[in-house]
C-alpha cells in the first residue's frame, strides 16, 4: 500500500531546513538538492514552496530578492536562529524514529528466522 501523501511529506520541512544550513538558496535549487541527493523521494515543488512559506510565517526562515543575476529576481530563502533550534528538533525526532525502525526491523528477523 503507497503511502498516503500527507506522511510522504511529514518531513519535508526538515530536509528543507538542512538544504538552508549549508547556506541561502532559493525554492527551485532546494527542489534540485532535494532531488540529487535523496533520489527515492520525489518532492512536489508545490509542496517545496508552500512549505517554505510555513517556515517564513513560522519565523523559521528568511527570505529576499535576488536580483544579482541576469533574468527574472529568485527569493532566496536563509535560515533564522530558530530555524536551526527546529533542524535540531528534527534531528532528535528522526534518531527516535531510526531506533524504533531498527527495533522493527532486528524484532522481524528475529522471528522470521525462527
Amino acid at each position: 500500500m503507497p503511502p498516503k501523501r500527507k506522511q510522504q511529506y511529514r518531513h519535508i520541512p526538515a530536509f528543507i531546513l538542512l538544504a538552508l544550513a549549508e547556506g541561502p538558496i532559493h525554492g527551485g535549487a532546494i527542489h534540485t538538492v532535494l532531488t540529487e541527493r535523496m533520489p527515492l523521494f520525489k518532492p512536489d515543488t508545490a509542496v517545496i514552496y508552500r512549505t517554505l512559506q510555513q517556515l517564513e510565517q513560522d519565523g523559521e526562515v528568511v527570505s529576499e530578492w535576488d536580483t544579482s543575476k541576469s533574468g527574472p529576481a529568485r527569493k532566496q530563502y536563509q535560515l533564522t536562529g530558530a530555524g536551526w533550534k527546529k533542524l535540531e528538533y528534527w534531528r532528535e525526532d528522526i534518531e527516535m524514529r531510526i531506533a524504533n525502525l531498527q527495533y522493527f526491523l532486528t524484532t522481524y528477523q528475529a522471528i522470521v528466522k525462527g
